[in-house]
């Protein structure tokens, strides 16, 4: 490419013709990509250039020449400040077209197949109050307690106590909270001077049961919490819980390793697929259970159980999935590495009288040890965190040589080459579905299901 005379500060009229995965679009200049967030294919813009890299460049919108008929308001006044959504200014038909195009695109080019044996896009069932968890950073603005989201790309915290993604009662539970903790002279945690004492305030509700859970996350331990624990169950009944998790290190990471009870118990409940679950502060629980359910059945579908497998639940968290699939098999074991969600998982075994066993350990340290063993699940479901699975627990995958892999995925990308990894080593990729958990922003979730094959799928 020859090189461009595109500047920083310049302004081009730009047509969008694309959208990245990461939800931003796409406009050529003399042959190079800029990429412009909160545009709509079909868009024509006055766009600013904020960046210059080699190949691309970077902009911002200065104003909209032609607006693209693709674009629809879909509320909210603070989706372009908080770094969350990223899609509240298309039509929902257009977000999944764009996040079927990224889950084909990644299989395609991350996972090199050439030909995708694309099954089905599941919608998000609903569009706004789906999440059923948020972990708000607090802040100090003119002297008052706020609360929000971080900017995208910073540690400012942009102020909003509605967000229109989660439930309508805990703007009304924030707006209550910010009032007693102000009262109480309860201070805001500085990142930068490492002082005060309130850093988040995290929020879960059962979607089913409508229970929530509250926890401030402070930089050290506060006694006056406990006053205003107390207060804010007597104002909401919903809230059966509230905790104080202590996190004192300068990091990026939101939750400490010391939780103290307040008031309340220890956990909140839900039921998922029909099966009733209790879950504590660390536990995984998907955000929208909603779609999680239609996920989960996609899943459970994909396994084909007929009461004759035994399943290994790798990544199990609180063993959701695993559970949800309880009925068809024969036998179930779950591998999570974080203690509390295995006692999770397993109260909710025996809440539910299902038999399972869950073990609390690394999830490749574990298929390492049950391959070492000889063992020989029928079906493996994982479920890995966004960085995928490592090489040494698909490696004990292959020496398990389970008949079917279910692979959940909160990242397609990394999905698609784990999958390619298995496919080159003796397993076809039969079904991969597409799953939005998150409308309004870019995440997208991916369930595919591979089958012992007799030749590598190589392209």
């Amino acid at each position: 490419m020859e090189k461009t005379s595109l500047k920083k500060n310049d302004e081009t009229v730009l047509e969008i013709t694309d959208m990245n995965a990461l939800g931003s679009g796409v406009g050529k200049y003399e042959g190079m990509a800029v990429f412009v967030p909160f545009t709509a294919v079909g868009d024509v813009i006055r766009c600013r250039i904020v960046k210059v890299c080699k190949n691309y460049a970077y902009g911002i919108i200065a104003g909209i020449e032609k607006a693209s008929p693709r674009r629809e308001d879909r509320g909210c006044g603070v989706y372009s400040k908080c770094g969350g959504c990223c899609f509240r200014h298309i039509s929902y038909e257009e977000e999944a077209r764009i996040k079927e195009k990224a889950v084909r695109d990644a299989f395609s080019r991350v996972g090199g197949f050439s030909e995708i044996p694309f099954d089905e896009f599941i919608p998000c069932p609903e569009h706004d109050r789906y999440r059923n968890k948020a972990q708000l950073p607090v802040a100090e603005e003119n002297g008052h307690l706020i609360c929000g989201f971080y900017s995208k790309r910073s540690h400012r915290v942009a102020k909003c106590t509605d967000c229109l993604l989660a439930p309508e009662i805990y703007s009304r539970i924030l707006c209550t909270l910010l009032e007693m903790l102000e009262k109480k002279g309860i201070s805001a945690y500085d990142e930068i001077t490492g002082k005060g004492i309130l850093r988040h305030i995290f929020l879960r509700r059962g979607y089913h049961t409508g229970e929530i859970m509250l926890c401030f996350v402070t930089s050290a331990e506060c006694a006056v919490l406990r006053d205003i624990a107390r207060d804010i169950i007597s104002s909401f009944g919903e809230i059966v819980s509230v905790l104080m998790n202590i996190n004192p290190d300068r990091t990026n990471v939101i939750l400490g390793k010391k939780t103290v009870l307040l008031a309340g118990r220890e956990y909140m409940t839900d039921i998922m697929c029909g099966v009733k679950v209790r879950l504590s502060l660390h536990s995984f629980y998907q955000v929208n259970t909603a779609a999680a359910e239609l996920l989960y059945r996609k899943a459970y579908e994909y396994a084909a159980l007929t009461g004759e497998e035994e399943v290994l639940d790798l990544y199990c968290g609180a063993g959701t999935i695993g559970l949800s699939m309880a009925k068809g098999a024969k036998k179930l074991t779950g591998v999570e590495i974080i203690p509390d969600a295995v006692e999770n998982a397993r109260f909710n075994a025996a809440e539910n009288g299902i038999e399972a066993e869950f073990l609390c350990a690394d999830a490749g340290a574990a298929a390492a040890a049950y391959a070492a063993k000889g063992a020989h699940p029928h079906v493996i479901v994982t479920d890995p965190p966004r960085k995928g699975c490592d090489t040494d627990t698909l490696d004990a995958i292959l020496k398990m040589s389970p008949e079917r892999i279910v692979m959940v995925s909160c990242d397609v990308s990394t999905a698609a080459r784990d999958i390619r990894y298995l496919a080159d080593r003796g397993y076809s990729l039969d079904k991969v579905s597409a799953a939005d958990m998150y409308a309004g922003t870019a995440h997208v979730e991916a369930v595919a299901l591979l089958s012992k094959s007799k030749k590598p799928s190589i392209t």
